[in-house]
């Protein structure tokens, strides 16, 4: 064989053998290499409510374990309807996700006309964490407890007004749910947030609200809101003189708030399991529950299955509440 014969074999068989090796280890590679440019993750609403505050504290982690900046980006409007949308029509490649609340299972049980299938055009990664929420009032209000609220409402009906962080927001149905069981007629003021709408319950433009736990107590006492009551099954160990909802007459009452991380149908599933199994592992660390703790919040990090069937069951529950309420969107 001559040296050129010799050569020409030599190369071929590296080649060979360069080509098998990336048959072999593509898949690993193409999963390994995501992220390699920065990650958007839409909040649907305004920035300042719980479901900001959260989405921005998992993306600091996530962005330190990627070694990619992970953007939170808000598109508040319509409950949650804007920012959802932005993430059901974007590339399925992982680079575009939806840091959800409850509005995803109330917004289509509440609007005639959706811009999007939650369920055909959004999959489930997790959940990421969840907690009660809080019956807040002005500070200077004449409602002492939740009893005297309920009280005046049915004393006057109609003449209380709840705001919320939009129509179909989590902090909107809570107050359905909440009026539902007290057999009470409220009426909703929408924001484009949460924030704003602790700012005018504060100065008196509306009357309640039922919010998201951490963004609520944040704001207790020094001539801002007074907590009436908690709405999950026992007290909260941070607000321990808070009773709940049942305990101050509405027997069985409970609604808890929750956050996720959804994407769009089609995402290459090993990245969405590796969302899902990184998230986890920052819901895992000491330092991530202490600042949900706080919020009075708590780490799920449950499977994309388990996930999607608890989404299931709530949207069966606000079926029934938007009904007996007889509410509707557009």
């Amino acid at each position: 064989m001559t040296h050129q014969r010799r050569h020409m074999l030599a190369r071929c068989i590296a080649t060979a053998g360069a080509l098998a090796a990336l048959a072999v280890g593509g898949p690993a590679q193409a999963q390994d290499a995501w992220p390699s440019k920065p990650v958007r993750l839409v909040v649907p609403f305004a920035p300042g409510g719980s479901t900001d505050v959260i989405a921005r504290m998992l993306g600091q982690r996530l962005s330190q374990l990627w070694g990619q900046s992970v953007v939170v980006e808000n598109r508040a409007g319509a409950g949650g309807n804007v920012g959802a949308d932005v993430v059901a029509k974007a590339v399925p490649d992982g680079y575009t996700l939806l840091f959800a609340s409850g509005s995803v299972t109330i917004n289509p049980q509440l609007y005639k006309r959706m811009p999007f299938d939650t369920k055909k055009d959004l999959v489930p990664i997790t959940n990421v964490a969840q907690g009660p929420m809080l019956v807040v009032v002005p500070e200077n209000s004449p409602a002492k407890s939740l009893k005297d609220l309920i009280a005046m409402a049915k004393a006057k009906p109609g003449s209380l007004n709840f705001g919320s962080a939009g129509v179909g927001s989590q902090v909107h149905m809570a107050a359905e749910n909440l009026a539902d069981a007290a057999g009470i007629d409220i009426n909703h003021v929408p924001y484009k947030g949460e924030a704003p709408a602790y700012t005018d319950l504060i100065g008196g433009q509306t009357q309640l609200m039922v919010g998201n736990f951490a963004a609520a107590s944040a704001l207790l006492g020094n001539g801002r809101l007074r907590a009436l009551a908690v709405t999950s099954a026992q007290r909260s160990p941070l607000l321990p003189q808070v009773p709940t909802a049942a305990e101050s007459g509405l027997k069985g009452f409970e609604n808890i708030g929750w956050f996720g991380l959804l994407a769009p149908t089609g995402t290459p599933p090993e990245v969405l399991a590796r969302v899902q199994r990184d998230t986890v592992k920052v819901l895992s660390e000491t330092e991530t529950k202490a600042r949900l703790y706080v919020q009075g919040m708590l780490p799920v990090g449950n499977t994309a299955a388990e996930f999607a069937k608890a989404m299931d069951a709530e949207s069966r529950h606000w079926a029934a509440v938007v009904k007996n309420r007889k509410l509707s969107a557009n």
